[in-house]
């Protein structure tokens, strides 16, 4: 982490940008009183970019503090709890109760829902809890945490009975939410959208050149939809013509295996009213994947059934996080199965299984 936050620093002095560390706090559109080490300095400035991103979400009745901590906290703990309850089963919750898991904890899961990482289908989620079985993790679903006691977290299972996961840390995932407190954002007339701030397709708010970016502007909460955003702005306060016209911004969530998300899925596909042409090709079935003992999982294609247009590619699999460029640029590029099917993939590689699925879903699949 050190050397991910030196090396931005050191970006920043390369490019002669002022850095101040401090707490900001805005007395009006154009004017930021800055609380440093040294004390408060005031700086005006023209154009003004909020990117204040957002903090996990808290547990009124479990607030976070002594064995109650969050993803933040998580990553900064002097040891590895022997016991660990996660709240939530979404993908932060799982990231991180997988990789504690393989560190040595015992880890329970409690999820209200009926299922884990709702966001994504049964298919996709299959090979995860597949791999969370395997590491010992126990999952309870449709479970409710009720509180913290200092055995553990009290929660109320699916038949209304109460009881007691035992855990020395109790991670708490529910969410997170645009952090708009504390930095003078009542001081500014800006139009709200919920809980977090409006932007147009130029990431400009509803006040004269304020701009705002990443999480504080709500879904998809992801850095490099963040960091494109940030881009953006920045060639249009130079005077540049830009505006944000993304096709798809293409969403992973490190678990193992990892599932990647880029466009649209098959259901979210029909929902929109398409006619959809869809097909996967599993792992099981690709030398890559045999070679690294990660044969569980698969590549799926999402196409409009008149034209072959890609809508949307899915994969879960080990290390398929690799693949989303790839699938982010086929979308972005208007790419038609025949496209995908007509490029050489090298062998022996993953990309190989994006290959047979584009070819299984015009009827043509090679390898199976």
């Amino acid at each position: 982490v050190k050397r991910l936050t030196g090396g931005v620093g050191m970006l920043l002095k390369k490019n002669k940008v002022r850095s101040i560390a401090g707490w900001a706090r805005f007395l009006d559109g154009k004017t930021v009183e800055v609380e440093a080490k040294d004390g408060k300095e005031t700086i005006q400035a023209e154009n003004v970019i909020i990117a204040t991103g957002s903090v996990p979400v808290e547990l009124p009745f479990m607030p976070f503090g002594d064995n109650v901590i969050s993803s933040t906290e998580a990553l900064d703990l002097n040891g590895v709890p022997k016991n660990l309850a996660v709240v939530g089963a979404g993908y932060i919750g799982l990231e991180m109760g997988i990789a504690f898991a393989k560190l040595g904890s015992k880890v329970t899961v409690v999820e209200a829902l009926d299922r884990i990482l709702p966001l994504y289908d049964k298919d996709m989620t299959r090979p995860v809890a597949k791999k969370m079985k395997a590491l010992g993790m126990d999952v309870l679903l449709g479970a409710k945490a009720k509180g913290a006691r200092k055995d553990g977290v009290e929660i109320e299972t699916k038949d209304g009975k109460t009881k007691t996961v035992k855990a020395d840390k109790i991670l708490v995932t529910v969410g997170r939410k645009p952090l708009t407190e504390g930095w003078g954002c009542s001081e500014l007339s800006l139009t709200m959208d919920g809980r977090h701030i409006a932007i147009n397709d130029k990431c400009e708010t509803s006040m004269r050149g304020v701009y705002a970016i990443g999480d504080v502007t709500g879904e998809p909460m992801l850095a490099h939809r963040a960091m494109a955003q940030g881009e953006m702005v920045a060639e249009i306060i130079a005077g540049h013509n830009r505006q944000w016209d993304k096709r798809c911004i293409p969403a992973i969530c490190f678990t193992d295996p990892e599932v990647l998300s880029a466009g649209l899925s098959p259901d979210e596909a029909k929902e929109a009213g398409e006619e959809i042409m869809t097909q996967m090709f599993p792992f099981s079935a690709n030398g890559r994947a045999m070679t690294m003992e990660a044969e569980d999982g698969f590549i799926r294609i999402v196409a409009r059934k008149e034209t072959h247009v890609v809508l949307g590619i899915q994969a879960v699999g080990g290390g398929v996080a690799e693949l989303a460029a790839a699938f982010g640029l086929a979308i972005e590029m208007g790419a038609r199965l025949e496209d995908i099917a007509g490029t050489i993939h090298a062998h022996p590689t993953q990309g190989e299984a994006f290959h047979e699925a584009a070819l299984r879903t015009l009827g043509h699949a090679l390898h199976i």
